[in-house]
């Protein structure tokens, strides 16, 4: 029976579920023995909605129905399940080729979408779609009323006794670097003179300015001079494509974002088909704002709300705009150094603050993000959001999505040593993954989507090894979906590298192209198994959002400029690498949550420990939440510093008294249960693991200690029991032994390059394993109540006495685009070491013979350090592939006594090959600043 595409779709999103139903008649034993064989071959053989999507970028939308088709198969061939259609602008120093450029929901460009959705379908894709272009989205076709605003900060220091001439136009210049789009606007929307020195709140005298200038008299004293302008349409669309280029659209403007998508949807639904019978989802990219920050009914609205003027306040809730980061409304913390105010002063300005700031979070959810859900739901598509930035909440704005989306960055750090007290180096993860795998699982959603292998820095140079602990890092941090950033529209008869937008350059040109199907099935695996499964977390994490939200403002939270404490996005890290789980909760989550033995419950989450970092401000309502977790047998944990006011400006003394005596009785009442306990001061996996002795903390799987570069997740399905371990560094391995919390059962090791099973060997007990884990390495270790079945094998170590294989070794080249050619080499050489060897790529082909008098003495060949993917055949005889970590092969029978023949194809990488050419625009403009990388097979070479 053939399926329609909306049967083939509903019934794999039903695929990863579908062991979960339960069979009343059936036996216990025999439901468990079905319920592991059918988790098993979902893991064996990935349905559509686990396998890696792409981002597709359609450059400059000139795209043509043949060449869609050709890559749509490409795709397809290489295990790719869905595309995300992505309308960008056409690269800068491309060669367009004479292709011509579409526009953007014009009848042409329709029709090439139309076949896009058509051709996917006949080969069983799945399609998501990018509302507008680029990022974040808007057009030349709004009107004024719809396109983005804000209203900036310019301050003078003017001294008392003297008369100045204010005039618009120095004014309205001294803030220009703001407005990046010509056709923006530029108004004045207030000048204020206030004293410098503030013991008391002082609003300050407003300046009126009717025409071009006018002159003013300061009084004695230090004075700051508050000017306020006003943008309208002041910045555009990031790489609009042609018809969806222009100024961004007003986000705070509700009817105008329905105006938006309904043009969209529209236009589809009239030439394409209705949406839904076509796309998967539609998707928003994250919204760079620029600083957006003002809506025209924002004062009425901050009175109705608030219950009290914002106008007195607004020059010092402000921060001053940064040049140097004006693209994400970068802010100058802390304003002008002659500023003072009193503490009491500050607190009032920081109240007022917080409120703004939650003014603008009600305004964006209610106007933007509700509008596009709705939309959403009214065409059948479910909505893909990016859920950061500013403007959205950290977590309760990933929870109203269908599809909740992070970001996980591959850089030349990742892979090294972490660094302490921060988000980036060594990290792929960003930080927002934490808070989107949160609101996930804080709603039953198995699908936590992400924009993985994001790339800028190193194009042409990521190596699939690099690729595979990027992806294994979104894994820990929760991830259970990746689209891939990115697959280029590019036909084949452009000049290489062909048009390139960003991204890893996951490209058929690619070298390694013919491995990725490695990887990507390996990615496929592990996502069916997390997407049928639920991540267990039994500590939930609250953060100061508050606290800093009066003091610093909303924060953009994939690369938020200030953290506070500085420690805060690295606890998640320190309770797994120590074999704990948790997510991130909020206030909200608290007072919506049930609270039973042992602590709180939402949904179907449960903790039973609370981690507060450095939370000063709570609300009364949440002092009574956690008095109820408390009852319930939970325990709370206030690091750094206990709560003991609340925020925002209107009749908060009583609600500070409550809240400070609220959690004085707590700590009172439940001494072994509210426990305040030190911030982190040194390394934070031993920090937690200290916490973990002291509090007698029970966690998942107990390592022999904390380890910085190896770090584990869990997930539950059933009576099955999920552990992936990562070892994420390029160059350290691990060994060590783990106990694994959950007795009774067989260890099994499930290999998700291979979809092969073998029970794990014990070590003294039937949960107690020993870890051998090599560079990049990562292991899949399940618990199930099977017993039968093949035993892993540990490589055994090499033995006292190796033989080296020194060679001489004669070579065949392939470099790209070349004929190939040979060379001798009495040694192993780097090839960046070698004037002309320093910028190969392509396929280094090494051969050598070497003598062996007892065979028997040898099991593994070590071909020592790699740069590339290796493959290789001993006499004959192919014996593997390593793509990432040690290159070490189990030679099985392989050698013989007496002479052997060596054979070993090594694929580099691009990336020294594209620094040569310096007349590519393309390759110059991604290889600028990159270095010469080690290239071929360095060695020893050795026989152990």
């Amino acid at each position: 029976m053939k399926l329609s595409r909306k049967q083939f779709v509903r019934l794999s999103a039903l695929a990863p579920l579908a062991y979960t139903f339960p069979f009343d008649k059936t036996p216990a034993q025999t439901r468990k023995n079905n319920e592991f064989a059918d988790l098993f071959r979902l893991f064996q053989n990935p349905p559509p909605q686990a396998r890696p999507f792409v981002r597709w970028w359609w450059n400059g939308c000139r795209v043509t129905e043949p060449e869609i088709l050709r890559e749509l198969d490409v795709l397809k061939a290489m295990g790719i399940s869905g595309v995300e259609i992505n309308s960008i602008a056409f690269p800068e120093d491309n060669d367009a080729m004479g292709y011509k450029p579409l526009t953007w929901l014009s009848d042409e460009w329709l029709q090439v979408l139309k076949a896009t959705v058509t051709g996917a379908r006949e080969r069983g894709l799945l399609c998501d779609i990018i509302v507008g272009s680029g990022w974040p989205f808007g057009g030349e076709f709004l009107e004024r009323p719809e396109q983005i605003k804000m209203v900036a900060l310019g301050t003078r220091k003017l001294a008392g006794g003297q008369r100045y001439t204010l005039k618009k136009e120095d004014l309205l210049e001294e803030l220009a670097f703001i407005k990046t789009y010509e056709q923006g606007t530029a108004e004045l929307y207030e000048i204020r003179l206030a004293p410098a020195h503030m013991a008391d709140f002082d609003a300050g005298r407003s300046i009126k300015m009717d025409g071009e200038s006018t002159v003013l008299e300061v009084p004695e004293g230090d004075h700051i001079l508050y000017f306020l302008v006003k943008f309208t349409g002041y910045t555009a669309v990031t790489h609009g494509a042609p018809g969806a280029a222009g100024p961004l659209l007003d986000h705070y403007n509700g009817p105008a974002v329905e105006k938006y998508l309904n043009r969209m949807s529209d236009a589809i639904n009239a030439k394409v088909g209705a949406m839904g019978d076509y796309f998967r989802a539609v998707f928003i990219d994250s919204l760079e704002l620029r600083g957006s920050n003002w809506c025209d009914d924002l004062p009425a609205a901050f009175k109705k709300r608030r219950g009290y003027d914002l106008a007195p306040y607004l020059p010092y809730i402000l921060f001053k705009i940064n040049k140097k980061s004006t693209y994400n409304g970068g802010q100058v913390i802390g304003g002008d150094d002659l500023v003072q105010f009193s503490t009491a002063v500050q607190e009032e300005i920081d109240r007022v603050r917080y409120d703004f700031e939650i003014t603008r979070l009600e305004l964006f959810d209610e106007r933007f993000l509700k509008t596009f859900t709705a939309w959403c739901r009214k065409n059948k598509v479910k909505s893909r959001v990016q859920a950061y930035g500013r403007e959205y909440y950290t977590i309760e704005s990933a929870m109203q999505l269908d599809i909740p989306e992070c970001e996980t960055w591959l850089r030349p750090d990742v892979g090294t040593d972490f660094e302490e007290n921060t988000f980036k180096t060594g990290r792929a993860y960003r930080p927002v993954n934490k808070f989107v795998a949160s609101a996930a699982h804080l709603t039953g959603k198995k699908i936590v989507s992400c924009e993985e292998i994001t790339n800028t820095s190193m194009v042409f140079n990521a190596t699939l090894e690099r690729i595979k602990i990027t992806g294994d890092q979104s894994n820990l941090s929760g991830v259970t979906h990746s689209i891939l950033h990115g697959f280029n529209f590019s036909p084949k008869d452009i000049p290489f590298p062909g048009w390139v937008r960003y991204g890893t350059f996951f490209n058929e040109r690619n070298t390694w192209w013919p491995y990725l199907k490695r990887w990507v099935d390996y990615k496929a695996r592990l996502s069916a198994l997390f997407q049928a499964a639920d991540m267990q977390a039994d500590i939930a994490i609250l953060f100061p959002e508050a606290d800093m939200w009066s003091r610093v403002g909303l924060q953009y939270q994939q690369y938020p400029q200030t953290v506070q404490p500085v420690y805060a996005n690295n606890v998640w890290e320190a309770i797994h690498q120590n074999g704990g789980g948790c997510d991130y909760i909020t206030e909200s989550v608290l007072n919506r949550s049930h609270f039973n033995n042992p602590g709180l419950q939402f949904g179907s989450r449960k903790y039973k420990l609370l981690l507060l970092l450095e939370v000063a401000s709570i609300a009364p309502a949440t002092a009574a939440s956690l008095e109820q977790f408390v009852k319930a047998g939970g325990r709370v944990i206030f690091v750094g510093k206990d709560p003991h006011q609340t925020y925002g400006k209107l009749r908060h003394q009583p609600k500070d008294e409550a809240v400070a005596t609220a959690i004085q009785k707590l700590k009172r009442d439940y001494p072994r249960q509210v426990i305040s306990y030190p911030a982190p001061t040194a390394v934070i996996g031993r920090w937690f693991e200290k916490m973990k002795r002291d509090l007698l903390i029970d966690t998942f799987v107990t390592f022999d200690g904390p380890v910085e570069h190896v770090s584990q997740v869990y997930y539950k399905s059933g009576a099955t029991d999920i552990f992936f371990i990562s070892n994420y560094h390029l160059t350290k391995s691990y060994t060590g032994t783990a106990v694994f919390h959950v007795p009774g059962k067989t260890a099994w090791l499930w290999d998700p390059e291979t979809g092969r099973k073998y029970r794990y060997p014990t070590n003294g007990a039937a949960n107690r394993l020993y870890l051998q884990m090599d560079p990049a390495a990562s292991l899949l270790i399940i618990f199930t109540d099977e017993k039968g079945g093949d035993l892993f094998a540990l490589r055994k170590p090499f033995g006292i006495q190796p033989q080296e294989i020194t060679g001489p070794w004669s070579l065949k080249l392939e470099k790209v685009y070349e004929s190939p050619a040979t060379l001798q080499l009495p040694r192993l050489i780097d090839f960046k070491e070698d004037a002309q060897l320093k910028n190969f790529a392509g396929v280094i082909h090494y051969e050598t013979r070497f003598k062996v008098v007892d065979p028997k003495a040898f099991h593994s060949l070590d071909l020592g350090v790699v740069q590339g993917i290796s493959e290789v055949t001993l006499n004959g005889s192919p014996i593997g592939v390593r793509w990432y970590g040690r290159h070490i092969y189990t030679l099985d029978g392989t050698l013989k006594k007496g002479e052997n023949q060596l054979n070993v194809k090594i694929t580099t990488v691009l990336g020294n090959y594209a620094r040569s050419l310096q007349k590519n625009k393309v390759t110059e403009k991604w290889m600028k600043g990159q270095p010469l990388y080690s290239m071929g097979m360095l060695g020893p070479v050795r026989l152990g």
